[in-house]
């Protein structure tokens, strides 16, 4: 069994079984910042003219119609910021595109619609059928995988591509970004959630009804189909921009009344439980590491203030049976069934069919490509 080990530069450890180190113990995480983001990503006056060239032909896309691109909206910082500067910065007219898949916490709705009405904005809601939802999240639970969350994170994604498909919309404005998000999630922690051998083996192996509505899009489709085909681009300003976490949290709250998160991602309440209590007392897999691990590589946090905050966890003891009710109420399950997950054996992505093979294949003809790492797509 491997010995533990902590990078001496950030805070990833060997709770990512594939991490590598060098002789003055920094992972590959961090020698991968270095040598292929850092010198490639221009958040500056240099990047910002790049954008503002990009948001003109954008706008001159418009024609006739009330909206020149769309963004999906989850009330997070990230889309709520790239929304902030859409419309005041770079003068652009986003449809504003909601996922509602259940699971909205109350800050997020109210941080949404603030920011609608003070923008001036129309909100377009999807909301996703929540009988088939629920089924899809507990054949999740039912497969002893950690990635639980993809039925919402797919039906999110999947949603956005069709509207966008359907309505000739050419331009996603995405609020993904190298400045919170320059390291990735270990494929064990958080496997592609676009495979959709895997989504199927899995509705097949332990969903109780069909999915007759439920949207499904496959890497094929937005990734290839309308891409190349269709001519949909995928934009993401933040990587032109300068943006760091306390700037948009600041803005926002300034312009908006906006009310921040305890953590990145819990805007839902379901991915609150799952990455703040499921994911790191049954896997072992804090994804507060990647968050602080991207914050100290662009220097928005040490890594003393990262290992002080990791020694409390991510979750409150004190509520968190309050949590297991509420999540298992709205699952329509009993408290012990949903324990009883938590506890039994435990699987990985590789114990069901998948797909693996052509993600692994995409990525090297990117790499060979020179686009593995692209900042901008």
């Amino acid at each position: 069994m491997r010995s533990y080990q902590i990078c001496t530069s950030c805070v990833m450890d060997t709770s990512d079984s594939k991490i590598t180190f060098d002789d003055q113990g920094v992972c590959d995480h961090c020698r991968d910042f270095q040598a292929h983001v850092k010198p490639n990503w221009h958040p500056d006056d240099q990047g910002k003219a790049e954008f503002r060239q990009i948001a003109e032909k954008i706008k001159a896309s418009r024609g006739a119609r009330p909206f020149d691109c769309i963004i999906g909206m989850s009330g997070g910082i990230d889309s709520s910021y790239l929304l902030h500067l859409a419309v005041t910065e770079f003068g652009l007219k986003p449809l504003v595109f909601h996922v509602d898949g259940g699971w909205n916490s109350d800050i997020a709705v109210s941080n949404i619609q603030a920011m609608i009405e003070k923008l001036g904005l129309d909100l377009y809601t999807e909301v996703i059928n929540w009988q088939e939802m629920r089924d899809f999240q507990l054949a999740f639970f039912k497969s002893g995988v950690p990635h639980i969350d993809i039925p919402q994170d797919h039906a999110f994604i999947a949603t956005l591509y069709h509207f966008a498909h359907k309505h000739k919309i050419k331009y996603i404005l995405n609020g993904g970004n190298i400045s919170t998000e320059c390291v990735r999630n270990p494929k064990e922690w958080l496997y592609y959630g676009t495979d959709m051998r895997q989504l199927r083996d899995i509705q097949r192996r332990f969903c109780t009804r069909p999915l007759k509505t439920y949207p499904f899009s496959s890497i094929l489709f937005h990734k290839v189909y309308l891409r190349y085909l269709k001519g949909v681009e995928v934009v993401k300003p933040l990587n032109y921009l300068p943006y760091t976490k306390e700037l948009a949290v600041r803005e926002l709250s300034e312009t908006y009344g906006y009310r921040p998160y305890p953590q990145k991602h819990f805007e839902s309440r379901f991915t609150k439980f799952y990455e703040g209590y499921w994911l790191p007392t049954r896997f072992g897999y804090d994804t507060r590491r990647v968050q602080f691990s991207s914050l100290i590589l662009t220097g928005q946090m040490t890594r003393a203030e990262a290992l002080e905050r990791l020694k409390k966890p991510a979750y409150d003891p004190a509520t968190i049976d309050e949590e297991f009710e509420y999540i298992a109420n709205k699952l329509g399950i009993s408290v012990e069934e949903l324990r009883h997950y938590h506890t039994m054996p435990r699987k990985t992505y590789k114990d069901y069919a998948n797909q693996e093979w052509l993600f692994d294949l995409g990525a090297k003809a990117m790499k060979a490509l020179g686009l593995e790492r692209a900042i901008k797509r």
